[in-house]
């Protein structure tokens, strides 16, 4: 009997350890054939693991896992099933003759009994039993279930591992005043550690999502054409009871603790969207990262990694295009825009089922997933390698300080007595003075003219010490120790099995 076990939580960047044993395939080119197309997604971008999570290998060798665990289970409950005729399956489970299998699907039109047939000429002892009481829906279904489960475990390791970097870089960073923005005009300061919590906090939101989708998943199980498991209440003379335990053992053999109480043919396809709503939700906290990256690499105060080989134009010598962000943004619309697939396929099942699910399936289910691998791969590497430029930084703070400390200043003036509304006023004539010469192309004197209003006469000396940048930025440092120690620092713990992913950036 096969020993079928539950993944763990956070499968491995290694899938291949967690297989039936199969060996590792090769690591090959999708792309390597110029004449035929492949998706760029399996070419330059996902990570060997989340591709094999949907090659045709893992899909077809879970096809036969399943029917062998039906078999198995079969014959325990006392149907003519023979331990030749298991053996000989076992023996021939990783044996996949995919030419084969090819051949009889053009003959036959049809995906399933095709790898029936291919199966059953390499194993002529149990062909007569093999796939009996099923419908096609017990193989794909049951395995785009697990695929679903794997897939998420290695997503779930990315995005743990996502969060932990961009932890240890907003500690690093928590005390670092920098400009903030709102509507990307200059605003209050912030520290470049607070702002990254911002993004870590919108990913762990992502996470809370994703565990939630992992927990909706569960076996469709032996249900029979249209969910009413009449092939196999035949098969054991109306017992009803060895029926349900049929269903409960192929369960459990698959590794799964529930099971779907009812289904169609299918099983609900609401859950594809339930899926596909946390990998769109954890692209739209990646396309903001990505962004945000793009506009501070514009303004030089933050970069990505950049390879010391790495070309930023074939024309200007001198760029460091933020390439990675800008794939980022790219690979995390594809994944948002694949998500209104899943929404139309939930919407238009006809009553136990229809096939016009099957062919958009096939491609948006693996799409969103190596799409979603891909775009946090990228986080990865980008995370680890963040690059701040403090000075810089503190200059194009600096540039700003004057405007933004003005209410401060005027709050220290009216405590020496002064006039509320005539120091607004006067403050109010300098910045404007001060944003002309900016905008002719001169230096902010804003400083100086401050220094130099009479209204302004008792404060001169505090003018310094109010542009101090650390007395603008509030409460942001304390915020980033007191959000990592409550919300952060127990979700890592929880699931610490899950750190360690790296990003895979081939191109």
């Amino acid at each position: 009997m096969l020993s079928h076990v539950a993944p763990p939580r956070c499968l491995p960047r290694s899938l291949f350890d967690v297989t039936l044993g199969l060996p590792k395939p090769p690591e090959t080119n999708p792309l390597s054939d110029p004449k035929s197309y492949s998706s760029p997604l399996a070419g330059r971008y996902a990570s060997a693991a989340m591709r094999y999570v949907f090659s045709p290998e893992k899909k077809f060798t879970t096809w036969r896992e399943l029917w062998l665990a039906l078999a198995e289970s079969e014959k325990e409950l006392g149907l003519l099933v023979t331990e030749e005729q298991l053996a000989e399956m076992r023996a021939t489970l990783g044996d996949l003759d995919l030419e084969a299998a090819n051949r009889y699907e053009r003959e036959l039109r049809h995906d399933v009994m095709a790898h029936v047939h291919a199966w059953g000429d390499q194993c002529p002892v149990a062909r007569p039993i093999m796939h009996l009481g099923a419908t096609s829906c017990y193989v794909t279904d049951n395995t785009d279930l697990i695929l679903l489960r794997e897939g998420i475990a290695l997503i779930k390791a990315q995005l743990v591992s996502v969060i932990a970097n961009l932890r240890d870089f907003a500690m690093e960073w928590r005390d670092l005043p920098t400009l903030g923005f709102t509507h990307f005009q200059p605003a209050q300061a912030t520290t470049v550690g607070k702002r990254a919590c911002l993004w870590m906090q919108d990913f762990l939101h992502d996470l809370e999502d994703l565990e939630h989708a992992e927990t909706m998943i569960r076996f469709r199980g032996v249900k029979g054409t249209t969910g009413t498991q009449t092939s196999f209440l035949q098969l054991f003379d109306g017992d009803h009871a060895k029926v349900r335990e049929l269903d409960q053992l192929v369960t459990k053999k698959m590794g799964f603790d529930r099971v779907f109480g009812v289904t169609g043919q299918t099983y609900p396809r609401q859950l594809d969207f339930r899926v596909g709503q946390a990998l769109s939700s954890i692209a739209q906290t990646a396309h903001k990262f990505g962004t945000d990256l793009r506009l501070l690499a514009n303004r030089r105060e933050l970069e990505e990694p950049f390879g010391a080989k790495q070309i930023g134009s074939s024309a200007m010598p001198w760029k460091r295009n933020p390439m990675r962000s800008e794939r980022i943004c790219s690979l995390a619309r594809l994944t948002i825009s694949l998500l209104d697939s899943t929404a139309q396929t939930a919407a238009t099942q006809w009553l136990e089922r229809t096939l016009d699910d099957s062919a958009n399936r096939r491609v948006v289910l693996p799409e969103m997933f190596l799409s979603a691998d891909a775009t946090l791969n990228l986080c990865l590497d980008v995370t680890d390698g963040l690059v701040v430029n403090p000075a810089i930084v503190r200059a194009r703070l600096d540039e700003e300080l004057p405007f933004l400390a003005s209410e401060s200043l005027m709050m220290a003036a009216v405590k020496q007595g002064g006039d509320r509304q005539d120091i607004h006023e006067a403050i109010r004539q300098a910045s404007h003075a001060a944003a002309q010469e900016i905008k002719e192309g001169r230096p902010n004197d804003l400083k100086e003219r401050l220094k130099n209003e009479p209204l302004l006469a008792g404060v001169k000396d505090q003018v310094d010490e109010i542009l101090d940048p650390s007395l603008h930025t509030g409460r942001a440092s304390e915020q980033v120790v007191e959000f990592i120690e409550a919300e952060v620092a127990p979700v890592l713990e929880r699931l610490s099995d899950c750190l360690g992913a790296e990003g895979e950036v081939n191109v």
